[in-house]
């Protein structure tokens, strides 16, 4: 299972979670956000449109991932060095490795990240 995790800001479009998508491959079978995002408008358009589920990640998760980038601000706010990439990892479940790190999207209100299950084949 490959999953793609975002993190965005509360402007963002679903202009702007689709351009991050398109940036990491635009192919997922889940969707993985921070909890407090789960419900957000552009979020779930996304996901309507893909036919994908939404993966709601607790703090708690989000945190405990290992990240292969790091943004200061993200880590005041977050505890995590990047929401996108464990967003993907939490989701993605126990094991998982990073597919593509996170990328912005033009309009800088959204990230999105590629991981994927270790038991899965080539990446």
């Amino acid at each position: 299972m490959i999953v793609a995790g975002f993190g965005f800001r509360g402007a963002a479009t679903l202009v702007s979670l689709q351009d991050a998508f398109a940036q990491v491959g635009g192919q997922a079978d889940a969707l993985a956000v921070p909890a407090d995002k789960a419900a957000a408008e552009c979020l779930i358009l996304l996901a309507q449109s893909l036919l994908l589920p939404i993966l709601a990640v607790t703090p708690q998760d989000l945190q405990a991932q290992d990240t292969a980038t790091r943004a200061e601000r993200v880590v005041r706010l977050r505890g995590t060095g990047s929401v996108a990439e464990a967003a993907a990892l939490a989701g993605a479940g126990p094991g998982a490795r990073l597919v593509q790190t996170r990328v912005v999207s033009r309009d800088r209100l959204a990230t999105a990240a590629l991981a994927a299950q270790s038991d899965r084949g080539a990446a």
